[in-house]
């Protein structure tokens, strides 16, 4: 018997005791034994309320996790909500972890099926949105509790306006915010169990921090991002137009939460609401008319819950302060974050989306329409436009300038197209065409202008600043023009930017119907505009709502953003050229080049070669995906804006971007200023992308040169102090002997002088005033002797040599013998080149 069953057996009588032989089972239907209730009812004084937790507690240190579930599922089913209240708060802390992170929970954001397959299974049919824990949740619903949630632990923005005692505008927080007593810790919020369970669920996206091992996790395989998808799946249903019920839900129908009071009036921002359920109630003619009249609030608050953690961190306030490059990021969100956020809107366009075809217009609306058709077409504009729009601003304007912005890219694109996730399917066609947008969705482009044209402008300047021959970077640049380039959206985000430039003189009454509030009687939907035919007004309302009255527009079609495509352009012609150059010159290099090269054969100079990027890690392969890529982007820019090869080649040439044979040879883009050359904005471009670059030499003494990975370290030290130990001993020899003008002369000039000192090309002012400052004397350099070639060129001469029968002494004396006849040949070419210089 478990240690569970013996407390448990404690509340009952020896009979009771003897007759159990209860065997713990996976989620059990009912009860072996009689209620603990009853149990209880007959000991009122182990009533004690701590009691079961602290049992709980025990047992989750020494019990294993199945087994705890087990016997959690037992007190879910056995225990009434009186006793479970208490530890309800515990076991939503213990499961999704605490909310400063300290404690980690079940660490779902890792738990992965294929790793941890029993626990897995477990944790996802116990969290289940037919589980137990959400029986619980229900059965604690049923008799109203409430439980205190931190303010502290709330998004920036809703903490700090309840804390300046101004209510947010999202309907989520009214008459919920309770005002410490005298000598309280601070502001709480008083949630329903099943608002509290949702908030710890959604925050632990936030709050927990990944364990050192997940960073290798991938996120659509954990039971987090699944019970995401499972939740959204159960609460925002696509078919239907009832939420589905438990099979067995304790406590019968759940109700909705009653409003309540706040302690302290409030000064709103925002537009007051209440809940959704309130209009329909009130409506309603009999109580069974309509069963998701009943369960509408349980999807309205998971959106709200679900939006309000994760999406908003910024407000419009924070945003314009963010803008100035000095200011510091409130909240980073994670590449995992940002996932998550991409089911949700990948949900909510198909939650949306399965609308029946005589709903879809707002002018359709009538009382013989459900509750959730009303919420499916209020979802996307009233909760979730404005604060996906800051939060998408913030990711383009800080993310780093790398491959992970992938991650947000795709969600940025994913509600960009809501007819994706359409019921209806594209029939399938033979040629890679896309599909033609239908006009049904102009309204969607214009009531989402600035999510088209602004956050494209936006990708423009980081496009801009990435390196384009990478392939992850042109994947993301040719995502986005398929994108843009899908036919007929082009046209419906120019007619949407002609509807917001359409001028105000035209129609004065919309001025006074921008500003007018609505009513704070009945629900958010009931203060949404029924049937606004006035396109134009709708196209202002929206960017006037999401940038303020006084923003300042820019056309996407308009010269100021065609100039960006056209630079974008000339940049994706020199990527696809630098490109081009890496490919033939990895084609020509010989798979023993680099060892050729460490052995000192072959050329060390990489004066000529490019920085190092994915290219050469990927090889063959991703130079031609780069290619389709840019290749494939640039058509689609010259599809949207119209552009001909006639403007890409003067762009071209009138920015100077036209290289040599080689495509490498031509120095970055610079001006000649006192100090030498100065790289302009272009020129750095070109440098950090590989697009030119300098010919670097080394300036300093060639003694002092770094050690090659072709010499031995230890050999061209002692090398040196031996040659430095000569020179020091027979400076003055040498130097009278090279200054000497008859053919010893030259021969010990050859030898003793550092060759191309004077000609050295120096590009620096400053290098050539060092060098002439730091000149030479006659030296002897051993250096040679170090490297790997020299000595394998050695060995290899006296085993060819051994072959011939020639002994080791008459070999060095012929290499010795050889190399003195071409030092006289080098020595006389030598003098007649300077003649003919002369």
């Amino acid at each position: 018997m478990t240690t569970f069953r013996r407390r448990v057996a404690e509340w009952r009588s020896p009979s009771l005791r003897r007759a159990t032989s209860w065997v713990p089972q996976w989620f059990p239907k009912t009860a072996v034994f009689t209620s603990c209730q009853e149990a209880a009812m007959a000991f009122p004084h182990l009533q004690q309320p701590s009691f079961l937790l602290a049992s709980l507690k025990a047992d989750s240190i020494n019990k294993p996790f199945a087994q705890r579930c087990q016997d959690l599922v037992k007190v879910i089913e056995d225990f009434p909500a009186k006793e479970l209240h208490t530890i309800f708060p515990w076991l939503v802390e213990s499961i999704f972890g605490s909310l400063d992170g300290v404690l980690v929970g079940w660490n779902l954001r890792c738990l992965q099926g294929r790793v941890n397959p029993v626990e897995y299974s477990i944790a996802m049919e116990f969290l289940d949105p037919g589980g137990p824990m959400m029986k619980l949740v229900y059965k604690l619903q049923a008799e109203d509790y409430k439980f205190d949630f931190p303010v502290s632990y709330l998004p920036g923005p809703v903490k700090a306006s309840i804390q300046e005692r101004v209510l947010p505008d999202s309907p989520l927080y009214h008459n919920k915010v309770q005002f410490p007593t005298t000598g309280g810790l601070g502001l709480n919020l008083a949630l329903n169990p099943f608002e509290y369970y949702m908030f710890f669920f959604a925050l632990s996206l936030i709050t927990q921090k990944p364990l050192p091992g997940a960073l290798h996790i991938r996120t659509s395989d954990c039971a987090y991002f699944i019970l995401v998808d499972r939740y959204l799946s159960w609460f925002l249903p696509t078919e239907g137009s009832v939420l589905p019920q438990l099979s067995s839900s304790p406590g019968g129908p759940s109700p909705s939460p009653a409003p309540r009071t706040p302690a302290i009036p409030f000064a709103s921002y925002g537009l007051h609401h209440t809940s959704l359920l309130k209009r329909h109630v009130s409506h309603q003619t009999s109580v069974n008319a309509d069963p998701a009249s009943h369960e509408i609030w349980r999807s309205e608050t998971l959106l709200q819950v679900f939006v309000e953690m994760w999406l908003h961190h910024y407000s419009l306030e924070m945003y314009q302060k963010m803008q100035s490059p000095h200011a510091k990021e409130s909240f980073t969100p994670t590449e995992e974050h940002v996932l998550v956020v991409r089911l949700l809107l990948k949900h909510l366009h198909a939650f949306s989306n399965s609308l029946k075809p005589e709903q879809v217009s707002p002018s359709a609306h009538s009382h013989a329409t459900s509750p959730l058709e009303e919420f499916k077409r209020a979802a996307v504009p009233r909760f979730v436009q404005q604060k996906l729009y800051l939060f998408l601003q913030h990711c383009f304007g800080h993310w780093p300038l790398d491959a992970s912005f992938r991650a947000v890219l795709e969600m940025w694109l994913s509600y960009l197209q809501p007819w994706r996730y359409a019921p209806e399917k594209p029939a399938p066609s033979s040629d890679c065409q896309a599909r033609c947008v239908s006009e049904r969705w102009a309204p969607f482009v214009q009531e989402n202008l600035l999510m088209y044209t602004k956050l494209f402008v936006g990708f423009l300047s980081r496009a801009l600043r990435t390196d384009l021959v990478s392939p992850k970077n042109a994947l993301m640049v040719f995502r986005v023009a398929k994108v843009f380039a899908q036919p007929n959206l082009a046209e419906m985000i120019q007619k949407g930017e002609q509807l917001f430039l359409e001028p105000e003189l035209v129609i004065p009454h919309r001025q006074h119907r921008l500003f007018t509030a609505p009513t704070f009687t009945g629900s958010f939907l009931s203060s949404w505009p029924p049937a606004v035919t006035d396109t134009s007004f709708r196209v202002k309302s929206h960017v006037y709502s999401l940038e303020g009255q006084d923003c300042k527009y820019t056309p996407m079609f308009g010269p100021e953003v065609r100039t960006l495509v056209l630079r974008l352009a000339q940049l994706i012609t020199q990527a696809k050229q630098t490109a081009k150059s890496i490919s033939d010159q990895c084609g020509e290099s010989t798979p023993g080049h680099p060892f050729l090269s460490w052995l000192g054969f072959c050329s060390t100079d990489t004066n000529g070669s490019y920085p190092a990027n994915d290219l050469d890690e990927m090889g063959q392969d991703s130079v031609r995906k780069t290619d389709e890529y840019l290749e494939k982007a640039l058509e689609y820019l010259c599809q949207m804006f119209r552009l001909s090869e006639a403007q890409l080649a003067q762009l071209t040439l009138a920015l100077g971007t036209t290289q040599d044979e080689n495509g490498k040879k031509q120095l970055p883009d610079c001006i000649v200023g006192e100090d030498g050359l100065i790289l302009t904005p272009l020129g750095r471009y070109q440098i950090i992308n590989g697009l030119r670059r300098f010919d670097i030499e080394y300036q300093g003494d060639l003694e002092l040169q770094p050690i090659r990975s072709y010499e031995i370290a230890s050999l061209v030290r002692m090398l040196f102090r031996l040659s430095s130990a000569i020179n020091c001993r027979f400076a003055g020899q040498m130097a009278a002997l090279c200054s000497r003008a008859d053919f010893l002369g030259s021969f010990c000039r050859y030898h003793l002088t550092e060759p191309g000192v004077t000609g050295r090309h120096l590009l620096s002012p400053v290098a050539r005033e060092s060098a002439a400052s730091r000149a030479r004397g006659p030296r002897l350099s051993l250096r040679f002797l170090g490297s790997y070639r020299t000595l394998l060129s050695l060995l290899l001469a006296f085993f060819v040599a051994s072959l011939f029968c020639i002994g080791p002494l008459p070999c060095a004396l012929l290499l010795m013998l050889g190399y003195l006849l071409y030092a006289v040949a080098m020595t006389l070419l030598t003098e007649r080149s300077k003649l003919h210089q002369l």
